[in-house]
């Protein structure tokens, strides 16, 4: 059985095969690749623990016919929701060997956004972790698996009776140990087809409903071979996945899987913190990390003090968001490594500056794509292309943006134009050579700080509450987190307090970084000459606001 996917053209497909985006190889190369000549070279370190390429592949092996004997088959779909450990990449590896097309949920994720991905996917397997509050226990689990009945099957990293043992289904016994040693068709392997899903990505959306990215192994392993390659990723690199591991940047831009593909070295932090990060990169001599633009405030912060732990570090990366250039300037001289700009998305297309450019471009601009085959086109409100330098929406397409989230046919002939062309959401500017700087969104959706926020899934949660009659959630300017989020209600009690909204958006299971960060209470919502309401307006409104607070008061006149 295979994942129902919207099709690249055949033309399109056929020239993207004859130009050798597409290998027909599915990526469990990525590791298996490396188990000639660098089968015992390190590959992966989490805590105290570390993996060689041998052991790495060992392990996913093992896990794949643990799965295979627990009854799961290829074409099944798995919901994965797992920490920043090892066991991520173990478990990714594995649900590929045996065909099982997972959605990796990012561990922020809570009830709300998990069955929003059950409900889509219908999963046969859910692999989860014990540190995560909603599995504790197994009241959770038990709701999930009534809920969706194709759920049999659950494997728990760490303690927990509702499941079977991850780490037992990893370590196998001696006598399934031994079986490893045979060959692929005595252990029945399935045959993989590059052509067909490998996972689903998460998309950051706009809407009340959690989208689904379907990528297969032949565009999403181009994507993560054309990385490391503009990265200069080698044997040498080490990398610091700092950031949550599902994420498309950590993953894939170039990410782990790009480290995996060039035989470097993969450390796993659970958080981005400098307390956390700086002691692994000077332990482990890490080369290049990732991060969000807030994080990169904390690290500068913390580098002032003493920057001696990032001796090693060579290259930072930074994307999620857009890197003002006044933050760009100070990455060098007080960080003492490099700067890249990446912008990208969970969809597919990813721009790079490059290590030759100028330091114009990498301070200004985020990059120009990947392949010389994405076609990108700047938009006006009409759809009519710009000039070059003129703000408008992305819309684009190429051999590894997909061409429509999976069983959404009606929010896919809104996503794409006639032409197969991707609508991002985002508003950029193309200068004359080529380079993306974005600019804003032209999606009802925020990001804060990487983190994407849809308007309408808050807004459709605080509209439950009897007491709200309408709720608009906007971005409002934040110097730390790029953006936040202010929700601006009308509600039939004036004494409705914020504490108890908060409350009740807790209680629908939301992710907490998805929690209105401000709310205002106003008589009524400021609407456009088509009767909808101007989001414009509210977003100039609390921009406006936060600039009054933040000048300083008059001092009052003290009588004596």
């Amino acid at each position: 059985m295979s994942i129902a996917l919207t099709p690249w053209p055949p033309a399109l497909a056929e020239q993207y095969r004859r130009k050798g985006y597409w290998t027909d190889v599915p990526m469990t190369d990525i590791l298996t690749r490396h188990q000639d000549e660098r089968a015992d070279h390190r590959a992966l370190v989490c805590g105290e623990r570390s993996w060689t390429y041998r052991q790495l592949e060992q392990d996913a092996e093992q896990l794949a016919a643990s799965l295979l004997q627990l009854g799961v088959k290829s074409g099944d779909t798995a919901l994965v929701h797992l920490p920043n450990v090892a066991e991520f990449y173990i478990v990714f590896f594995a649900l590929m060997k045996v065909g099982v097309v997972p959605v990796n949920a990012l561990f922020s994720h809570n009830r709300h956004e998990l069955t929003a991905y059950a409900e889509q996917i219908q999963p046969t397997l859910a692999i989860v972790s014990s540190r995560h509050s909603l599995f504790t226990d197994g009241a959770f689990a038990q709701a999930l698996s009534q809920q969706v009945p194709s759920l049999r099957h659950w494997l728990v990293d760490g303690d927990a009776e509702f499941g079977d043992s991850l780490a037992a289904a990893i370590a196998g016994t001696q006598a399934e140990r031994a079986q490893l040693n045979q060959t692929d068709e005595a252990l029945n392997w399935p045959v993989l087809s590059a052509a067909e899903v490998a996972f689903f990505q998460l998309s950051g959306g706009s809407t009340g409903t959690p989208k689904l990215i379907p990528r297969t192994h032949n565009d999403y392993y181009y994507s993560v071979r054309a990385s490391a390659d503009i990265c200069q990723l080698d044997s040498d690199t080490v990398f610091l996945c700092a950031l949550p591991a599902p994420h498309n940047f950590t993953l894939s831009s170039p990410g782990a899987l790009g480290v995996f593909y060039a035989g470097g070295a993969v450390v796993l932090a659970a958080e981005p913190s400098p307390m956390t990060c700086f002691p692994l990169i000077k332990r482990h001599q890490v080369t290049m990390t990732s991060l969000v633009p807030p994080a990169v405030t904390l690290w500068l912060q913390a580098a002032a003090d003493d920057r001696s732990a990032l001796d090693s570090l060579q290259w930072l990366q930074v994307g999620g968001a857009r890197l003002g250039e006044s933050l760009a300037r100070r990455i060098e001289p007080e960080l003492g490594c490099r700067l890249q700009q990446v912008f990208g998305m969970a969809e597919g297309l990813v721009n790079y500056t490059r290590f030759d450019d100028s330091e114009w471009h990498v301070l200004n601009t985020q990059g120009r794509p990947i392949s010389d085959d994405d076609e990108v086109r700047i938009v006006d409100e009409d759809g009519q292309d710009v000039p070059r330098g003129t703000p408008g929406a992305l819309l684009t397409r190429g051999p590894y943006t997909f061409r429509g989230y999976y069983n959404s046919p009606e929010h896919n002939r809104v996503a794409f134009d006639q032409d197969g062309f991707y609508r991002s959401g985002d508003v950029v500017v193309m200068t004359e050579d080529g380079y993306l700087m974005v600019v804003g969104r032209d999606k009802d959706q925020i990001n804060r700080g990487g983190e994407k926020v849809a308007a309408e899934e808050i807004e459709n949660q605080l509209l439950a509450l009897p007491e709200i009659t309408q709720a608009a959630l906007v971005a409002m300017p934040d110097d730390v987190m790029g953006e936040k989020s202010c929700a601006f209600i009308v509600t039939t009690n004036p004494k409705l307090k914020t504490l108890s909204i908060r409350k009740h958006l807790r209680t629908c299971g939301i992710a907490d970084y998805k929690l209105p960060d401000r709310i205002e209470k106003v008589d009524a919502l400021p609407m456009t000459h088509v009767g909808k309401i101007d989001k414009k307006a509210l977003r100039q409104l609390i921009a406006n606001q936060l600039q009054a607070q933040s000048q300083p008061q008059p001092e009052k006149d003290v009588l004596s």
